[in-house]
């Protein structure tokens, strides 16, 4: 129990810019931290949802509430996943070969590709909820974040990793990924269940991971945290195309 408690703590630390009490570290819980993804997924879509809520009953204009609606997840996560989003773009862009495309991945300066793919993403996230229409059911945004953590976390302990990936470590457990596994169909059941039609938003984003994961995956021959970024980020913006204009 102490070693769960550890991984939740850990995950959370590492994950989301939400802080955590206390100092919880034990390298010994590294192997429980993915687990608890989609939990922390779940905290990053309920705080998206509430202010969903508050921008429509404030009434504030559509372009505020898109602006605000855009930027919460990615800075409840302090920019982590769109980092891996950039990272990505310009490895994959570069279309050169499997060693200079790694090198571009890990390189720390920003290329002309990454700041392109940046724009276009958040002018799509940003159009989309702006037009979401008054109607449409601000409860899906809770489990958004979940389905795309849960994609991620399965990925990255299914998937054989990089060298150089901090995950290359991690023993493969496999009750773990059918915890995630269950994890993963009890939020997309929740969904329609809970919002009806918009549940299909999730299945959007089910797909956008893995047409993502697919292409960087595919370019890099590997898995590592950038990739799930990369994968989780596109994801998520698929969903809110779909929550947008169902």
């Amino acid at each position: 129990m102490k070693r769960l408690l550890y991984g939740f703590a850990m995950c959370q630390s590492m994950f989301c810019a939400i802080p955590f009490p206390g100092n919880l570290w034990d390298e010994k819980a590294r192997g429980q931290m993915l687990l608890f993804l989609p939990v922390v997924g779940l905290k990053i879509g309920g705080i998206w949802a509430v202010l969903a809520w508050l921008v429509r009953l404030l009434r504030l204009p559509s372009l505020v509430s898109g602006l605000i609606l855009c930027a919460c997840p990615f800075v409840l996560t302090g920019f982590l996943h769109l980092d891996g989003f950039m990272d990505v773009t310009d490895a994959v862009k570069s279309c050169r070969d499997l060693e200079k495309r790694r090198a571009i991945l890990k390189d720390s300066h920003v290329g002309s590709f990454a700041v392109i793919g940046l724009c276009l993403l958040m002018l799509t996230q940003f159009a989309l909820l702006a037009s979401v229409p008054e109607t449409a059911d601000w409860r899906i945004l809770i489990l958004i974040p979940a389905v795309s953590r849960c994609c991620s976390a399965l990925a990255v302990k299914g998937l054989p990793p990089m060298a150089t990936s901090q995950y290359a470590a991690q023993e493969k457990n496999k009750a773990h990924q059918w915890i995630l596994a269950g994890m993963l169909a009890a939020f997309l059941a929740a969904g329609f269940l809970l919002c009806g039609k918009y549940g299909f938003a999730l299945l959007g984003c089910l797909a956008g991971y893995a047409l993502a994961l697919h292409r960087g995956y595919k370019s890099l021959e590997g898995m590592n945290g950038d990739i799930s970024g990369y994968a989780l980020t596109v994801g998520e913006a698929c969903a809110v195309a779909v929550y947008a204009l169902i």
